[in-house]
């Protein structure tokens, strides 16, 4: 990885069936939760980016190098001081569906949460149930080696507005079922376009550039779309999954680089009907790919409220609006915020708040804030991570509270 905040090699493709059309794949996949979980890890690749040259399986410390400095890979292994040993499954599905760490902190997009997001619960469960069955190694690792301002976490919050949408993968019922089952592998734990799409300064992708090919660690990435001359446009749907599972396509090409570890690791313990099924939904991705959505454009007034949450809000009550247990309250799902009325917003950020139960207080910015920055700072919060209040509040609403303050 040598252009962009992106994971080392392409994780890999997980899964596990849990809808009625997925069942016609049962018979590939393991008969328990934890044989399952380590197909998952098979598939997902997960071993090479865990894996320091020389150290322990999943123990962590491999050096990822980006623009902006380097990170070393977390542990992985159960031990319950320097690995996941004391992670519970709830707090190992919000790292990947959220990108939030087992202390609350926004991860690194090194970690592919934006595409991780997508995984089903019972993935993630079945994936913890095996990680929880690693012999514990004791691994502590630095894995913050970024350059200032990147090494703050808090600059990940400008970062998860512009590229990070979370959600669940949907079925979309005008394609078949294998087409879905290949388009949750590769869009989710495969998460291919992270690592065969080129990004932008911010490392973000390039949405109207998805699938095209990238630089990874010196080598490129193939162009993924079906452009019949840079891409898979005369591969057939099994031709890609023989190459997935064996690193070569006849007359075609073999793996090199960082593939030929993803498919010796990862692919080529995929069972066949999980390849082919990547294999259809590759087919699908058009030259000038657009099946990665890119967020919509903000206007303008979201735009100063998301600046002005940046500077004002965010160190307290984080990114996604999910304050910090016991110390600052949420603003993702709190009644205030949800109210018809803004007007409470309107007081608590003109007057503060006194410390109250184990939270504790928030200061005043009738100072800092004109109301046309209180009323921008109030929609944005009512419209964000999941909020679907109205974005009602106006300057001259606050003017009227600041007046009767005086």
């Amino acid at each position: 990885m040598s252009t962009t905040l992106l994971p080392r090699r392409m994780a890999g493709f997980l899964a596990v069936l849990l809808t009625v059309w997925k069942v016609s794949f049962a018979a590939d996949l393991p008969p328990n939760q934890t044989q399952q979980g380590e197909y998952l890890a098979r598939a997902g690749d997960c071993v090479s980016c865990h894996t320091a040259q020389g150290g322990a399986p999943y123990a962590g410390g491999l050096r990822m190098d980006t623009p902006f400095g380097y990170l070393l890979s977390p542990n992985l292994t159960s031990d319950p001081e320097t690995g996941i040993g004391k992670w519970t499954s709830d707090e190992f599905y919000r790292a990947l569906h959220d990108g939030v760490n087992r202390h609350g902190q926004d991860m690194f997009p090194v970690m592919p949460f934006d595409f991780y997001t997508k995984i089903t619960r019972a993935d993630s469960d079945a994936m913890y149930a095996y990680l929880r069955t690693i012999p514990a190694v004791r691994n502590v690792v630095d894995i913050n080696h970024l350059e200032f301002p990147f090494n703050q976490r808090l600059s990940m919050i400008g970062w998860r507005e512009m590229f990070f949408t979370e959600g669940v993968f949907k079925d979309d019922i005008t394609h078949t079922p294998s087409w879905n089952r290949g388009a949750y592998l590769v869009e989710s734990f495969g998460h291919c376009s992270a690592c065969h799409s080129p990004r932008d300064v911010l490392g973000g992708i390039e949405q109207k550039k998805a699938y095209s090919g990238a630089t990874i660690d010196g080598w490129f990435a193939l162009d993924l779309s079906s452009n019949l001359h840079t891409g898979l446009g005369s591969w057939t749907a099994q031709d890609i999954a023989t190459y997935l599972k064996t690193g070569a396509n006849q007359g075609k090409t073999t793996t090199l680089g960082p593939m030929a570890e993803v498919v010796q690791n990862s692919t080529s313990y995929l069972s066949d009907a999980d390849l082919l099924a990547m294999g259809e939904y590759l087919k699908s991705i058009p030259p000038d790919s657009t099946l990665r959505t890119p967020k919509p454009a903000p206007s303008e007034s979201r735009q100063r409220g998301a600046a002005l949450y940046l500077d004002h809000c965010s160190s307290c009550h984080q990114s996604q609006g999910r304050g910090i247990a016991g110390v600052f309250p949420p603003l993702a799902g709190n009644g205030v915020i949800l109210s018809p009325n803004p007007a409470n917003i309107f007081k608590v950020v003109l007057e503060g708040i006194p410390a109250q139960n184990k939270y504790i207080p928030m200061p005043p910015f009738a100072g800092q804030l004109n109301d046309q920055q209180i009323a921008d700072l109030a929609n944005y919060v009512r419209t964000s991570w999941g909020n679907n209040a109205a974005p009602n509040a106006t300057a001259p609403m606050v003017a009227k509270l600041r007046v009767v303050k005086k």
